[in-house]
């Protein structure tokens, strides 16, 4: 009985003891020193105020870009300086946020106004780099990495919704899909001419937000918001480039010069637009997916195939083509010279052939 009490009385010795030793450890100033900063796991920022550590990491790298035309506001975007060489900073933004600008005028998070010069750009790419005097640029974004990133991932962006009134507007949200296929509109186009391969999110990207970047919890810029997907019943679904589909062509863009691009050599209508297929007079009998040959340019790859007006093409080089739209985003993928196989059908039957592809023409 003697020594049950005294086990009983070591026990709660014990729970009295680790009870003052837990107080005075939750108390001290070392304690609280460890959840005033921020705490780093496994290279991963997680700060208890939420995103400000990474706000501020990127927030004065990132710029209103105005568009004027005879001195009249024609569009804004935004954009992130991604370099700092020599005498310029280089700002990074989608074609379509600049395309056919006379003056292009930046605005910093200091909310100086700063006049910058056009430098390249593609409209398939739906990228486009600027400049500005170096001695202007507050930050330069760091670079992260899209492929590195995980569904699920929390992101942020920052950028001008609306314009000038709501500059430097941060949303936050989730990775929520990687390798989307869109298909989106080129300059004016009123149908979709090529096909995209996006990071999805539901962060807030409105009109304004186009060009600006797409951030993962440390600040690095994974993505260039680019486009979102608009009917009433959906909600949270925009797009952004890959930055490594960017930093891949950013030499390309630098140089000023256009990229040359391979092509078939043929004229297309979808196999979906019924009413062109009729006044062309073509029958794609029960094909719902594809696109016709309406039309062969002389002394182009296509012109030395096998293809014929009114054939049927469903895949280059094994990839199912479902429109115009994805026939170009596989084409996009090789270069001039290149021999690709064309899969086809013809009065019902499948077949192929090879085509050696030329230098795009405008």
């Amino acid at each position: 009985m003697r020594e049950k009490r005294i086990r009983i009385g070591i026990f709660v010795g014990a729970v009295i003891l680790g009870a003052v030793a837990m107080y005075f450890i939750l108390t001290s100033p070392l304690f609280s020193k460890l959840f005033e900063d921020n705490i780093v796991y496994q290279d991963t920022v997680i700060d208890k105020n939420g995103l400000s550590t990474a706000v501020n990491k990127v927030y004065d790298a990132v710029v209103l870009i105005q568009n004027y035309n005879q001195n009249q506001l024609s569009s804004s975007g935004t954009g992130f300086v991604y370099k700092k060489e020599n005498d310029k900073g280089y700002i990074l933004t989608n074609y379509h946020v600049v395309a056919d600008s006379s003056d292009i005028r930046i605005t910093l998070s200091n909310d100086e106004e700063v006049k910058a010069t056009y430098v390249g750009g593609d409209q398939y790419l739906d990228l486009a780099v600027v400049t500005i005097p170096a001695d202007k640029v507050l930050k330069v974004a760091e670079i992260g990495s899209s492929e590195d990133s995980n569904i699920g991932d929390t992101v942020f962006t920052v950028g001008s919704p609306l314009g000038y009134d709501y500059r430097g507007t941060v949303t936050s949200g989730i990775l929520s899909g990687k390798d989307r296929i869109v298909e989106v509109a080129v300059g004016n186009s009123s149908t979709e001419d090529y096909a995209m391969k996006v990071l999805q999110t539901d962060a807030a990207i409105n009109p304004g937000n186009s060009g600006g970047p797409l951030l993962n919890i440390n600040g690095e810029v994974i993505g260039i918001n680019s486009m979102k997907l608009v009917q009433d019943e959906i909600e949270g679904m925009g797009f952004a480039i890959p930055i490594e589909y960017a930093m891949a062509h950013i030499e390309e863009i630098e140089s000023g010069e256009a990229i040359v691009r391979p092509m078939l050599g043929i004229s297309l209508i979808n196999v979906s637009n019924t009413t062109a297929l009729y006044q062309y007079g073509f029958d794609v009998g029960d094909a719902t997916e594809g696109v016709v040959v309406a039309d062969i340019t002389a002394n182009t790859g296509a012109s030395k195939s096998d293809l014929k007006k009114g054939d049927i093409i469903t895949k280059l080089d094994g990839e199912k083509v479902s429109s115009i739209a994805y026939l170009r985003y596989e084409l996009f993928k090789h270069n001039v010279g290149d021999k690709v196989t064309i899969t086809y059908l013809r009065n019902g039957k499948e077949r192929t052939t090879t085509i050696t592809l030329t230098a795009q023409t405008d």
